[in-house]
């Protein structure tokens, strides 16, 4: 899609609303400049203003998602992958984390402790123009990758579909109408909480549509997220979750263990498998906590 086309035919409230509401419901470079973070003090505390940008012209939405796990095994390894439900297959951690699950039906049993320990998170990307960065004022003017999780996408949600009579919707991703978002970070209880960000009064980008058409023209194609060629194989997470975990190489048994061969893993039956249907992992899923990045950091420590 063209800058002129985009201009025309800007992406409607109401298509990402629906799509935010669906959302709602390879192993990585985590040196990769493409990426933005804000830089977090020793209070735990960060500050910036960015902007979200509209999709890029090979991607159908400003936004893309994926899962992944990070966590440390009784073995004492680390197991950071993403995980295969991010491209609609199953995932043997999934699977491992519903049978925990229905062990018992108690939350607080030893069986749900351990499902939530080793439990997927949920990860958006889009891209950003960083209007303010006083901590790295040399991001400041650059489009960059912002991942960030579940709770800033609802204050996305809630721009773009306002609980009250008195709010107008804001399609916050858009170069003309949009408007920039005011990113505040804390620490409460050990996380990083978001609570206190807000966007801010809508309003171009800029008024200069020079400007803006440079901007969108170095936006990133974030399909690179949800590339199968960006993802290990069930097979090799299956072989690297057992190390971790300690366990045995599990016997080529089709009673035991669902959904081995590589035809049941199917793009075309993963859609109708256990580990994809099964709601254990969005119950215990959350958001906005460290990503693969901090876990490799632990990892590489240990080396």
């Amino acid at each position: 899609m063209s800058f002129a086309n985009l201009k025309r035919n800007r992406t409607t409230v109401d298509k990402l609303v629906a799509e935010a509401e669906k959302s709602g419901s390879g192993k990585k470079d985590y040196s990769d400049d493409r990426l933005w973070k804000p830089t977090v003090d020793k209070a735990g505390n960060a500050y910036a203003v960015i902007r979200f940008l509209p999709e890029a012209p090979e991607n159908d939405l400003p936004w893309n998602k994926y899962w992944d796990h990070g966590f440390q095994g009784p073995s004492g390894q680390w197991y950071i992958e993403k995980s295969l439900n991010s491209i609609n297959l199953d995932d043997p951690v999934s699977e491992f984390n519903s049978e925990l699950w229905a062990v018992s039906k108690d939350d607080e049993s030893p069986t749900r402790k351990q499902a939530r320990k080793q439990k997927r998170r949920l990860h958006y990307v889009s891209n950003i123009y960083v209007v303010s960065d006083p901590s790295n004022p040399d991001n400041e003017g650059k489009v960059f990758i912002f991942q960030y999780g579940k709770k800033i996408f609802d204050k996305i949600q809630d721009a773009l579909k306002p609980q009250f009579a008195s709010e107008v919707a804001c399609n916050v991703f858009d170069l003309w109408e949009g408007a920039n978002f005011e990113l505040k970070q804390r620490k409460v209880e050990g996380w990083p909480n978001f609570d206190k960000s807000q966007f801010m009064t809508p309003g171009p980008l800029f008024g200069d549509e020079a400007k803006l058409e440079e901007v969108y023209n170095k936006m990133y194609d974030l399909r690179w997220f949800t590339d199968p060629a960006n993802y290990k194989s069930y097979d090799e997470l299956k072989k690297k979750f057992n190390k971790v975990m300690g366990l045995d190489a599990p016997a080529k048994d089709e009673t035991k263990t669902p959904l081995r061969s590589e035809e049941a893993r199917s793009p075309g039956k993963s859609q109708e498998s256990r580990a994809v249907r099964e709601p254990v992992d969005e119950e215990v899923a959350d958001a906005d906590e460290p990503s693969l990045s901090y876990f490799e950091r632990l990892a590489q420590e240990e080396d």
